[in-house]
């Protein structure tokens, strides 16, 4: 296949606010040993990307400066020792960086095949998310079919994946976010009670379902102490984001007496191996859900590669349903 030199990218053109994103051209990257080269049909847009863009989370040594954790697109070159993908293949990857892009590297081991019944731009969305809770959730908190999951903002790219996979495999899903209409868009995708944190003490309605066994916040600051107080006995609480803030006072005699598991953890620093461990629970577990049609990635709204500045101003201003996808 003849690659052009030359691609369209959106880089970060200094650290600071949506506006810093601007379009421009690149070399075509060549896949290493293990790696192939996708041609983008979608990529994610995600907190990280944020994060980089403000200059809080540098790409990691070897990895592509621009922005771009998830994309779903076709292979289009593939490094030396890969040997289950070739040109043509339809796959959808978690990557190091560079999705912001026409084309870009991935870890052969972190692409996965585009599950039945999903379009090829749509499945973008599906890598950061799912490998974000299957690897704390399921891995680390090992929540169990039975137990009670509290999902925050279960309207959000994090949340709308939690509630489903929590409910795919057992768990009883309570979920907050507010307005009106975010709530009831976990309720559609099966949280089994749904709190408007705006009118409601998410500590007193949590109590009233008998606790959370786990519970996955993206809010942090004033949360941090309600989680513990929601939490049930040797219950297992996950940090994923500090919307409000990382930076707060609190009391934390109840992680004493309740036995509690207090965790955070980022993905793209994870090590190529756990993360392969993790592509290929996805594919045994959760994709065959996902093909049965019990699970399905939400998808809020796509804009043109050349405006992510637009797509992040969405991201931020924490509006959007679901996830938020650029096409090239």
């Amino acid at each position: 296949m003849n690659l052009p030199a030359t691609m369209k990218v959106v880089e970060i053109s200094a650290p600071g606010g949506p506006e810093v994103l601007k379009p421009a051209e690149r070399p075509v990257p060549q896949p290493k040993d293990g790696e192939v080269l996708i041609e983008v049909a979608a990529a994610g847009v995600n907190g990280p990307d944020i994060m980089q863009r403000k200059g809080l989370y540098p790409a990691p040594p070897g990895a592509s400066d621009l922005p771009g954790l998830e994309v779903s697109g076709v292979v289009v070159a593939i490094g030396s020792g890969v040997k289950r993908w070739t040109a043509g293949d339809k796959v959808t990857a978690l990557t190091n960086g560079g999705g912001y892009a026409q084309y870009c590297v991935a870890d052969a081991q972190q692409c996965l095949p585009i599950p039945k019944g999903i379009e090829l731009s749509d499945a973008a969305g599906l890598p950061e998310t799912f490998f974000t809770v299957w690897s704390n959730v399921f891995i680390g908190a090992q929540l169990k079919s039975g137990e009670t999951f509290l999902v925050h903002g279960g309207a959000g790219g994090i949340g709308t994946t939690a509630i489903q996979l929590g409910k795919a495999f057992g768990a009883k899903v309570l979920a907050t976010d507010s307005p009106a209409a975010r709530c009831q868009v976990c309720r559609d995708l099966g949280a089994d009670r749904v709190i408007d944190y705006r009118a409601e003490d998410f500590v007193e309605g949590v109590r009233q379902e008998g606790g959370a066994n786990v519970i996955l916040d993206i809010v942090g600051g004033p949360n941090i102490e309600k989680n513990f107080k929601a939490a049930s006995h040797d219950a297992r609480i996950i940090q994923l984001a500090f919307a409000l803030g990382s930076k707060v006072e609190v009391n934390l005699m109840p992680v004493m007496l309740k036995r509690l598991t207090y965790t955070g953890s980022t993905l793209r620093t994870r090590p190529p191996a756990f993360k392969a461990r993790i592509a290929s629970e996805l594919e045994a577990q959760v994709w065959p859900h996902i093909e049965a049609g019990r699970i399905r990635p939400v998808i809020s709204t796509t804009f043109p590669l050349a405006e992510a500045s637009r797509a992040h101003a969405m991201m931020e201003s924490a509006g959007h349903v679901g996830k938020i996808l650029l096409i090239p």
